[in-house]
């Protein structure tokens, strides 16, 4: 809610330019009105009421009053009050599909790529008021994290807990992670429907084709938007297990089947990207963020409080109290 003071029509304020010719007219006038008579005293000419002859100025004061008051409430002077209220007349699910192999451990995000992508990810998420969001989780085989919905703490929460695990199968299943998305979102009714599918390796593992997932994404008018997520050439990376249980690192070649991605993105009417950093990865989901626009519908509503009514019966009140003195008080000093 706002509110704002305003005039209509302003342009009315350049009639205040009269008040000073109006005033030199009433001296010049006042002075040609007065004889001069030079007498030796004016003891004899002392009445109780000469004050009211110095008072007579008070009648053109009162006509100046009553003018400017007319001025300002032809100039319409109102306070506007307007109130917008939003609607979502088109809401977008989307359903994040992201890659949860142990190779999303490489340190060439920082802290490691997991770990820089849930934090894009949660901005994205909080960039999305009015959408369903679902994840899906894949390495060698996938399930679904959190089923669609618009309770953004709770896919914030889900987000925030994942980990890389052993409980999932190793490997990297994009067909898997691609098929279960579709499934969260073949029964969809919204009008757009999207899949953000996020991996940083190639698919080797699974049942179930890419292709064939894709085509199924195409079946159900599910839009794919791919990334390859890691770094161009080298990365620190986890290549075995210390006798404590951590990761041993090494360099190894990054490896993304950006030709797979491509063709998946644009069977469906996606785009792919690459994300060789965070500060690229922010840029990607910012991108799709403006590529995947919610409808709103905004109702703007406009309340008008008008003040010039009070000024006009001002300048009535003053005209008439004007009248008043000159017929009455005054009558004899005119």
């Amino acid at each position: 809610m706002g509110s704002n003071f305003e005039f209509v029509n302003p342009q009315f304020f350049w009639l205040f330019l009269l008040l000073p010719v109006l005033v030199l007219w009433y001296l010049w006038k006042r002075k040609q009105q007065t004889a001069s008579l030079k007498i030796s005293s004016v003891s004899g000419f002392k009445s109780g009421k000469n004050w009211l002859a110095r008072l007579k100025p008070l009648l053109f004061a009162l006509r100046l009053l009553a003018l400017s008051a007319l001025i300002i409430a032809m100039a319409r002077p109102r306070t506007v009050d307007e109130s917008t209220k939003t609607k979502t007349t088109r809401g977008i699910d989307i359903v994040m599909a992201i890659d949860v192999s142990a190779s999303m451990l490489a340190r060439d995000l920082k802290p490691n790529r997991l770990e820089a992508l849930k934090t894009v990810a949660a901005r994205f998420i909080n960039g999305r008021p009015n959408d369903r969001i679902g994840l899906v989780e894949y390495a060698g085989e996938s399930y679904t994290r959190t089923p669609l919905t618009s309770d953004k703490t709770i896919v914030l929460s889900s987000l925030k807990n994942i980990t890389y695990n052993t409980t999932i199968e190793g490997g990297t299943a994009i067909g898997s992670g691609l098929a279960t998305a579709v499934i969260r979102l073949k029964e969809s009714r919204a009008k757009s429907k999207v899949i953000i599918l996020l991996t940083d390796g190639v698919n080797n593992t699974g049942f179930i084709d890419p292709k064939i997932a894709s085509e199924l994404a195409v079946e159900f008018g599910i839009k794919v938007y791919t990334i390859g997520l890691g770094s161009n050439g080298m990365a620190m990376s986890p290549i075995g297990i210390r006798p404590d249980g951590g990761f041993q690192y090494g360099n190894v070649q990054v490896e993304i089947d950006e030709v797979l991605l491509k063709e998946i993105a644009a069977k469906t009417g996606g785009q792919y990207f690459r994300a060789t950093s965070t500060t690229k990865l922010e840029q990607i989901y910012e991108e799709i963020n403006k590529l995947e626009k919610t409808d709103i519908e905004e109702f703007k509503y406009t309340h008008y409080d008008e003040m010039f009514r009070p000024w006009a019966i001002f300048a009535l009140i003053l005209i008439g109290f004007e009248f008043l003195l000159r017929t009455t008080i005054f009558k004899g000093f005119l």
